[in-house]
């Protein structure tokens, strides 16, 4: 399936679209810097964002936060990658991915193609990636 498209605006509010990414896999990270559980895995999403960088993307796509929370909170934890705000009301994005639960990663492929969902803080996603990337 393919991904849908959205444009959010990223940490200098300009517009950033995931169609913008496409060459490259693209991890969409829906997570907040209010989730535990988003927070604990940093650490080893900073490890893989280092190890895949020249295949991957990840972009960060901030969910039930107010924009100064999310600023701080890209700030405090030194996220490297793309990161867009994705504001509750008409342009929020999460229904679009069926979002439930957070983080949630969805790993597009290079031509724009949903090609796996994990939902929470799964070792199974690193372990994925590790298969797709080809170690």
């Amino acid at each position: 399936m393919m991904a849908p498209d959205f444009t959010l605006p990223d940490l200098n509010g300009k517009p950033l679209a995931l169609s913008d990414l496409r060459g490259k896999y693209v991890i969409l990270d829906f997570w907040g810097g209010w989730c535990i559980w988003c927070i604990r895995g940093v650490p080893k999403m900073k490890e893989y964002y280092a190890k895949y960088s020249d295949k991957m993307e990840i972009l960060g796509i901030d969910c039930n936060e107010k924009e100064e929370a999310w600023h701080k909170a890209v700030a405090k934890h030194e996220l490297p990658w793309k990161h867009v705000y994705n504001a509750k009301g008409e342009t929020d994005i999460t229904p679009m991915y069926a979002i439930q639960g957070y983080p949630t990663k969805a790993i597009i492929d290079p031509e724009g193609k949903i090609v796996k969902i994990i939902v929470g803080e799964d070792p199974k996603f690193y372990e994925y990636l590790d298969e797709l990337m080809g170690k």
